[in-house]
Formats: structure tokens, sequence, C-alpha cells
């Protein structure tokens, strides 16, 4: 058997971080399975090389999730690592956003991350006796912003999987990475100001463009190249001792700043930055 490190990647079309992913393990060798809804898979063919192998994934979709883990076990025997990057933008006033928006936020964004745990951790733990599961949160999901409240508790949750299962699964010797981007340049932005054409806000018509402005937020001109980014977070999954999270990317260290801050500072820069000062 290959001493090749296999890598099965959520969320690969071109233009995101995942995409970037699948580039960055496959510079360190590894053997890598990029993956994708039905719908995206023509976005990946020029990722397909000797070291990159293209597969269908719906994360929301537990036969399909099965059927994308039968086959990578069927050509390789083994996962040594999974990356849990797919995932999706939610942007919109609590109080408006539609609960059908939120349940697909929490679908694809949490439990889309547990669905594939689930599936890869009896492999790991009783056919392999370790590997490192990589699952992808946010610096606001442990500082959370206006307009994107949805957004922000389906990665809060993830983090708090993540700080869980790291613990649960020590016995198996699997390691459990929990990567904290910052704002890293991709597409995943204007996908999501993108569906926001589709909604008339009703009590927050006023705060249109500030709503907008948020779905932009993360593409701004220091926003970190996420070609970069993936490489740092590739090399450090794959070091002898994994580090237990990786926080990287613009704006880190401001959250990192505003996660200490009393909550009353918080509340002021967030409601300045988001046009939330003004009366209605």
């Amino acid at each position: 058997m290959s001493d090749q490190k296999v890598v099965l990647v959520t969320g690969c079309a071109k233009g995101g971080i995942g995409y970037e992913y699948c580039k960055a393990f496959a510079e360190q060798n590894c053997h890598v399975f990029a993956s994708d809804i039905p719908q995206r898979l023509n976005e990946m063919t020029d990722l397909s090389s000797e070291n990159v192998e293209t597969l269908e994934l719906d994360v929301s979709s537990d036969e399909s999730v099965a059927s994308a883990m039968k086959t990578v076990l069927s050509k390789h025997g083994r996962i040594d690592v999974l990356v849990n990057n797919a995932g999706i933008g939610s942007t919109g006033p609590l109080a408006e956003l539609s609960l059908d928006d939120i349940r697909k936020a929490y679908e694809i964004n949490t439990l889309g991350q547990l669905r594939m745990v689930q599936q890869v951790v009896p492999h790991m733990a009783l056919n392999r006796g370790g590997g490192v599961i990589v699952n992808v949160g946010s610096v606001v999901g442990k500082v959370p912003t206006p307009w994107a409240g949805s957004y922000c508790a389906s990665k809060a949750a993830v983090h708090a999987i993540s700080h869980t299962l790291r613990v649960e699964l020590r016995p198996f010797g699997i390691n459990v990475v929990l990567v904290v981007p910052g704002a890293i340049r991709s597409n995943f932005g204007s996908n999501t100001a993108e569906k926001l054409a589709n909604y008339d806000w009703k009590l927050y018509k006023e705060f249109k463009e500030a709503i907008a402005d948020r779905a932009r937020a993360s593409q701004g001109g220091k926003s970190t190249n996420a070609a970069s980014f993936a490489r740092h977070v590739a090399k450090k999954v794959l070091s002898p001792r994994p580090p237990k999270q990786i926080i990287f990317g613009h704006m880190t260290g401001l959250f990192a700043v505003l996660s200490w801050s009393p909550l009353w500072v918080r509340d002021l820069f967030f409601a300045k930055r988001f046009n939330l000062n003004k009366k209605v």
C-alpha cells in the first residue's frame, strides 16, 4: 500500500477555498479527492491530475456521503485526512430571514460536517488507528456580527462540535483541527451577495445596502489570498503533531481583540460598522 496520504476535501468548486486546499495538499504529495455537488463538478475539471480525483458529494445527503465514502475506500482503502470545507453564506436580519434559509445554513455548514465525521470516524478508528479531521469554522463563530447571525451561529456550532470531538476522538488517535479563517479572498462573498437579490426586506428595508455590505465584508482589498491560506493550512495539518486550531487570515487580529472586549465595546463597533446607529 502506498505511503501517500489520502485526503478528502468537500466543497471544491473553482473560485473557492476548497479548490485551493486540493492544490495545496496535492503539492504536499497527497492523493486528493476533490468533491462537490453534481451541479458544480464541471467547475473542478482542471483540478484532475495524477494526484487529484474529482468526486460527487452532497454533504446534506446521507446517501451521497455514504456513496462518496465507499468510492474512496474502494479505490484506496483508507482516508487519512478529511477536510470539512463545504459551506454556504447566510445573510440577513434574524427577525426577517426565512427559517428555510436558516435551516439550510445549518444543514450544510453544521450538520454537513457532522454527517461526514460520523461516516469517516468508524473507518479511522477501527481500520486505520488514526487520522486527521479538519473542520472549517470562522472568526465569526466566536464573535458574531450583525446581518449574518444565522451563518455565525452555524459556525459557532462547528466550533463547539470540534472542541468536543477533539477530546472524544483522542482514545482512537484521531486528531481534530479547527480551522478559523479570517477574511479570505474567494467567490464566497459574491455568491452570498447574489442571494440577497431575492429578498424584499420589510422592517429592514432602509438597511438594504448595509446588509449587502456585510455579505461582501470578507472580500476587501486586504483579504488574504486563498492559495496562500490553503498552503498554510495544508502544511500545518500534515505536520507530525497537527495543531488543535489554525487561526489565520486578514482580520483575525481584530476579531481576537473583539473577543476579549466588553460587550458594549463590541456592540458599538458593529453598530457603527454596519449602520445600526440610526433610528427608524
